[in-house]
């Protein structure tokens, strides 16, 4: 959301990179010139009509930008900003033909709206609501803790630190804080006592709406609720200060990219594309993408508007890895198998009504995880199984990483509980599980690869996440519910499948 990469691995990677490129990168340009000013046609459509945000997506050269923004202005359209150096504008317009207008542009590599409800009206991938951690549950913890020698008040209950080695790897190597890891996500709280020592407050912004507003807090979540983001950050760098939790790589730093909607919650393809643009403008290592662009949750190529979403944010991910940024993503929590011809989507449009449809997920891509270069990273629980919500795929899971199980996997810690035990707002801790909370693990040991080889490039990381990983190959069974039937397939051996990718990370063998 890549390896010794397998001969299918290759051939989808290349299907999918040939797809974006032909699809994407050489669209016809019909016209030569931005068509005539119609301002008496334009006034009348948009009369009450909605005002939607766009993407448009040109050639790079400045010459073509400045005339697509002429083009812009003349067919009813704001630019809100314009990404240069990846060829990307953020416009908002009422005019509903706008889009249409806009790809008869010369220049114009695609075009379309971002959204299918107007501006003034969850995509995050975590797995049910957040259970908070009670008084007397983190009283019983702390206890525990103390009689196992944990290092931190509530470690008992981090069975995912054990579970890949964290604990141990911390004694090794904690991290360097040199190296930042951006939570792209619906912002966090820094002023968490467990957060707080180890946030970058300058490598942090609110994205919301596809301009980046670095004001003081504006990173933090919108209300308590928007607990999502605050719990990736101490998933990833709680550092081990006798309080609360720790984190995969409680040396590093990490800060907060806000990018959800602050009507609807919603992350939207402008917002994600000013965070990727933002990283690796302000020298941000990884990026922890826990969330699929919304309003779709499969974006196909044969819709310009979709495919438009696609080009926008692969060019922003592209800007961001090629300017030294490791992006990680989680793989969605639907329990489909992305390598399969087939699957249902009844989820999207998600800002609107949404619809029943059956797309093919090499031609459909949940976005970011499934574009070229991001590394996609499924979930597994306490007995290093599958989650039985992750998402799957021969050739698509890069790796695996604990995000916790409710159901099927309940660890023996002093609350019992499956989930992943994190930092909340306002100074709180409590249990979410979702391949939200995998891909944090995952870009935890990234940024404890990143500390030991500073000068590696996103590339060679990747190779190292591969390398270190432990692959339990695909079970026997995977009858979860025990109802006879096979609640998922898993293709491949041991050395690479379709539940675990390459396997789960290993903390402690990343640092050893």
């Amino acid at each position: 959301m890549t390896h010794l990469r397998s001969r299918r691995r290759l051939g989808l990677a290349a299907s999918l990179a040939l797809s974006l490129t032909a699809s994407l990168g050489f669209l016809p340009t019909a016209a030569s010139a931005a068509p005539p000013a119609e301002p008496g046609v334009r006034a009348a459509d948009a009369a009450g009509a909605p005002t939607l945000a766009y993407v448009v997506n040109t050639r790079t050269d400045r010459r073509t930008i400045e005339s697509v923004k002429k083009a812009i202005a003349a067919t009813g359209g704001t630019v809100v900003i314009a990404y240069e150096e990846i060829g990307v504008i953020v416009v908002h317009s009422a005019n509903p033909d706008f889009a249409r207008a806009m790809r008869a542009v010369h220049g114009v590599r695609s075009a379309g709206a971002t959204r299918t409800a107007p501006l003034s009206a969850a995509g995050a991938t975590d797995e049910g609501p957040v259970q908070l951690l009670t008084e007397r549950q983190a009283t019983k913890t702390a206890r525990a803790s103390v009689d196992a020698g944990a290092g931190e008040p509530l470690e008992a209950d981090q069975w995912n630190l054990r579970a890949i080695g964290a604990d141990r790897a911390a004694d090794i190597e904690p991290g360097s804080p040199r190296v930042t890891v951006a939570v792209i996500d619906n912002g966090v709280d820094d002023t968490h006592p467990d957060l707080a020592p180890n946030f970058s407050a300058a490598q942090s912004a609110n994205c919301a709406g596809g301009k980046a507003d670095t004001s003081p807090g504006a990173w933090r979540p919108y209300t308590t609720a928007d607990a999502h983001g605050t719990h990736v950050a101490g998933e990833i760098a709680a550092p081990r200060n006798g309080i609360g939790i720790a984190g995969v790589a409680p040396g590093v730093k990490v800060s907060a990219i806000k990018v959800s909607d602050p009507v609807n919650g919603l992350y939207y393809p402008e917002s994600v594309v000013c965070a990727f643009v933002f990283a690796a403008d302000h020298g941000v290592e990884i990026t922890n993408n826990s969330y699929y662009v919304d309003p779709w949750l499969y974006n196909c190529l044969d819709d310009p508007d979709q495919r438009a979403i696609v080009e926008a944010v692969d060019r922003a991910q592209r800007y961001a890895r090629n300017q030294g940024t490791l992006n990680l993503a989680s793989a969605g929590n639907s329990n489909h198998d992305l390598a399969s011809d087939a699957i249902v989507d009844a989820s999207s449009p998600d800002d609107s009504t949404p619809v029943s449809r059956t797309v093919d997920p090499h031609r459909c891509f949940d976005v970011p995880t499934q574009l070229p270069g991001v590394v996609t990273v499924a979930a597994t629980g306490v007995q290093n199984l599958k989650s039985y919500y992750s998402t799957y795929g021969y050739g698509v899971i890069d790796i695996a990483a604990p995000g916790g199980d409710r159901r099927y996997q309940i660890p023996d810690t002093p609350s019992k509980n499956g989930r992943i035990l994190s930092t909340l707002p306002d100074g709180q801790y409590g249990f979410l599980q979702g391949t939200s909370m995998a891909s944090p693990h995952a870009a935890g040991v990234a940024a404890l690869l990143k500390s030991r080889y500073p000068k590696a490039t996103p590339a060679q990381l990747q190779g190292l996440l591969k390398a270190q990983a432990d692959n339990p190959g695909c079970p026997e069974s995977y009858d979860q519910d025990g109802d006879g039937k096979q609640d998922a397939v898993c293709e491949g051996g041991e050395l690479f499948n379709g539940f675990y990718g390459f396997g789960i990370v290993d903390a402690l063998e990343a640092v050893e």
